[in-house]
């Protein structure tokens, strides 16, 4: 099930460079994916919309991750991002944790991929890093800067915000990000 906050109508992709750009953050996750959608035209960062990608934890790990799969599809139809930032995982000390989130976010990366989308990853620290100054903020120092840099969000989702955070590392990093190997991963 995708919950959505303030949607608006998708745009059309940018034909001329020096358009916006529109991004799609994603905080990939087995039971919460959030994702938020915001275009960017130099400087400036331009809210869309965000929301939450949910899975019942009564389903089979395969159903779940077709729900997470679908959902983000739906996410990517409906507001045709031109590029896709997506948080990594970090390590559990539980490997099945591990691994189950590592099916989550290829669900995750799969879904903009299949449109045609380039995906880049980034590691927390330096989503963190790019939108509070401290690699290791708290979630809601990260919620309190989103609603600074973005005040048309009113996101009450700490995973939705997250994925607004990615986005918006995304565009302080695409320049690089677009020169990086095909991996694509920003330490």
């Amino acid at each position: 099930m995708v919950k959505s906050q303030k949607p608006t109508q998708p745009a059309a992709k940018p034909a001329v460079q020096g358009s916006a750009v529109r991004i799609l953050g994603i905080d990939p996750g087995l039971r919460h994916t959030g994702w938020g959608v915001i275009e960017v035209k130099g400087n400036e960062l331009n809210f869309v919309a965000d929301g939450v990608v949910d899975t019942d934890p009564k389903l089979s790990l395969a159903e779940r991750l077709k729900s997470i799969f679908e959902g983000v599809q739906s996410v990517v139809a409906t507001y045709v991002p031109d590029e896709c930032g997506i948080e990594e995982s970090f390590v559990n000390k539980n490997p099945v944790s591990t691994l189950k989130l590592g099916h989550a976010r290829a669900a995750v990366m799969l879904a903009p991929a299949t449109a045609g989308i380039p995906v880049f990853e980034y590691k927390p620290n330096l989503v963190k890093k790019s939108v509070v100054g401290a690699g290791h903020a708290d979630k809601n120092q990260v919620g309190v800067m989103i609603r600074m840099l973005l005040p048309e969000s009113r996101s009450t989702s700490t995973d939705a915000a997250d994925a607004l955070a990615v986005a918006i590392c995304h565009a302080h990093h695409r320049a690089t990000a677009w020169n990086m190997p095909a991996q694509r991963t920003l330490l």
